[in-house]
């Protein structure tokens, strides 16, 4: 079934936010934040809106991921194990997610974003330059690449930082080829989650374009200050997005609370 009566300032404006959100993105992950609540908040149902967010997805991840390759910064053959894990973790994922409600990930993760961004914060050293690899790549494909992967079929948000994270600490790369290949990951794990999404018949394919070339338009300008910037973008970018995320998933799984706490002390 498609979505066809938002109108047409409401494809307007889920345009936009993928713009930004691609921007974002591929940079320091965490666009899914954006895109997610803005599909949900013009009343499409979460199934519909995860299957279609996988869609636009694929634009961001896509864009950048072509940008990095072309320029020589991703040697896409010597990723080829990790790959193929992640595309299969996150074929898993999706298929899950169609059974079982992803709850139990929704309070897990603002804490998991929460370490990243002070793990970033505490540590300025890292990611400023290439370290020796501390795992191989049939490890890093086994354990990251499916383990972050079948995350990103069963919820997303957040999933680009998780990799970028990966190969920093795990491959010792820099930070901003880090982020180079998690692009990469990340499109192997939004491809192998919308295949199945899919087959499944629950892509809203109007709504899922419009967005995917907001998404490739947004992530082709992130990804030019990838390289211009590097580390002194990035980092600060990690930091700042991790923590907004942090606390909007805390707000949306505790916003009762948080009000009334409010309420009370003012």
């Amino acid at each position: 079934m498609e979505w066809t009566s938002l109108g047409l300032e409401i494809y307007c404006i889920l345009f936009l936010v993928a713009v930004i959100a691609g921007f974002i993105d591929s940079i320091a992950g965490g666009g899914g934040l954006l895109t997610i609540p803005a599909l949900l908040s013009v009343g499409i149902p979460p199934v519909q809106t995860l299957a279609t967010n996988k869609l636009q997805s694929v634009g961001s991840s896509l864009s950048a991921s072509l940008y990095f390759i072309r320029r020589g910064i991703v040697d896409w053959r010597s990723q080829r194990f990790a790959i193929v894990m992640t595309f299969i973790g996150a074929m898993s994922g999706a298929l899950l997610v169609q059974f079982v409600s992803p709850d139990f990930l929704r309070y897990l993760l603002p804490i998991l974003v929460m370490i990243i961004g002070l793990y970033f914060l505490l540590m300025p050293g890292i990611g400023v330059e290439d370290r020796l690899h501390r795992i191989g790549p049939i490890a890093f494909g086994c354990f990251a690449g499916c383990g972050i992967g079948f995350y990103d079929g069963v919820f997303g948000p957040g999933a680009g930082s998780f990799f970028a994270l990966s190969y920093v600490i795990l491959c010792g790369y820099n930070l901003a080829k880090g982020t180079a290949h998690a692009k990469v990951l990340n499109f192997a794990s939004n491809t192998g989650a919308l295949t199945f999404f899919i087959l499944s018949g629950q892509v809203l394919w109007l709504v899922g374009i419009m967005m995917l070339i907001g998404q490739m338009i947004g992530a082709r300008f992130g990804a030019s200050l990838v390289l211009s910037k590097g580390q002194k973008l990035i980092r600060p970018m990690l930091v700042t997005i991790s923590f907004l995320m942090s606390i909007k998933l805390l707000y949306d799984q505790h916003g009762d609370t948080i009000r009334s706490w409010l309420a009370f002390y003012f």
